[in-house]
C-alpha cells in the first residue's frame, strides 16, 4: 500500500513527496482543484499494478483522467480504488537496495531504470525497460548519506511498530536539488535492476541471504566488481497496453555466445 509508506515514512521523517490521499474519485479530483501540488502531479493506485499503476499528468484534464481510469473505471482493479496524490519530484531516479537482517544492513551497487515506454511524460509507466548499474550518479558519501537518512531509519522504524522486517529493502529515490527522497518502497529486489545488479556481486551470495535471515548480518559486506552492467529489455509492440504474443524469438543463440552477456527470460515459453 502506497498510503501505508507514505504515512509510515512521515511518522518516521523519511524524506519523501508531500502527499494526500484520496479515498473516492471526489476527494481525488477536490485536491486537484486545490492546485496544491502544481503540474506534472503524481497519481498512484494505493495496491500492486504490476509496476504499471502511477501516471504523470501534465495538466487537469490529464489528471482528472487517470483517476477516472483508476477509481471509476477501475484499469488497476481494486488496487485503484484507493489512490495517492503527490507532488511530482524533480530529478534523476535511483534505485538503493539493502540487505537487512531487521537492524544492520548491507548496501548492494545501485542502479537506475527506465520505467517509461518511450520518452516524455505523456506515456504510460511500464515494469521497467531496461537498466544499469552502478549508478554514475551516486558516490560513497551520497551512499553513506542515503543510508543513515533513509534505509536505517526505515529499518528502525520498522522494527519499533513490532515489524521487523529481514530481507531485501528497494528504496526508488528521486536525487532532488533538497536531497535523495523517497518515491517508493519495495521488499523485494528490483525488476529490471537485478538482472543488472546481481551479476555485479563478487562473492557468495547464499551465506548473506542466511545471515539476514538468521538475524546475524553483523558487520559483513558484499564487494562488488568493477565492471559496470547494461539490461536492455525487448517487449512485445504495444506494451504495456494491448500487445500481440505468440510471437517467436530469434537470435538468443547469437546473444548467448557474446562475452559477458546473460539472457533472462520474463512471459515467454519453449515450443
Amino acid at each position: 500500500s502506497k498510503a501505508f509508506a507514505k504515512a509510515f515514512m512521515t511518522r518516521h521523517r523519511v524524506p519523501t513527496a508531500g502527499y494526500r490521499v484520496c479515498e473516492t474519485p471526489q476527494a481525488a479530483l477536490a485536491v486537484l482543484a486545490t492546485g496544491e501540488f502544481g503540474y506534472p502531479v503524481v497519481i498512484k493506485a494505493d495496491g500492486l499494478a504490476a509496476g504499471k499503476g502511477v501516471i504523470i499528468a501534465g495538466d487537469p484534464l490529464s489528471a482528472s483522467r487517470a483517476v477516472a481510469a483508476m477509481m471509476v473505471d477501475r484499469r488497476f482493479g481494486e488496487a485503484g480504488a484507493r489512490i495517492v496524490i503527490e507532488e511530482c519530484l524533480q530529478g534523476p531516479e535511483v534505485s538503493v537496495f539493502a540487505l537487512t537482517d531487521g537492524r544492520s544492513a548491507i548496501l548492494l551497487p545501485t542502479a537506475q531504470d527506465h520505467k517509461r515506454a518511450l520518452d516524455g511524460y505523456e506515456v504510460p509507466n511500464t515494469g521497467g525497460m531496461g537498466a544499469f548499474a552502478p549508478s554514475p550518479l551516486v558516490d560513497d558519501t551520497l551512499l553513506e548519506h542515503i543510508r543513515d537518512t533513509i534505509i536505517l531509519p526505515t529499518i528502525e522504524g520498522l522494527r519499533a511498530e513490532g515489524r521487523e522486517f529481514r530481507g531485501f529493502l528497494y528504496a526508488g529515490l528521486m536525487l532532488t536539488p533538497d536531497g535523495p527522497k523517497v518515491v517508493e518502497f519495495n521488499v523485494r529486489l528490483g525488476d529490471p535492476e537485478a538482472q543488472v545488479v546481481l551479476p555485479m556481486i563478487d562473492g557468495q551470495l547464499a551465506p548473506l541471504l542466511r545471515d539476514a535471515a538468521a538475524g546475524r548480518l553483523g558487520q559483513a559486506s558484499c564487494p562488488a566488481r568493477e565492471w559496470p552492467r547494461v539490461g536492455v529489455v525487448l517487449a512485445s509492440a504495444g506494451y504495456p497496453e494491448a500487445y500481440e504474443t505468440g510471437k517467436p524469438i530469434s537470435g538468443l543463440a547469437f546473444a548467448a555466445s557474446v562475452p559477458g552477456v546473460l539472457l533472462f527470460h520474463a512471459g515467454t515459453s519453449k515450443r
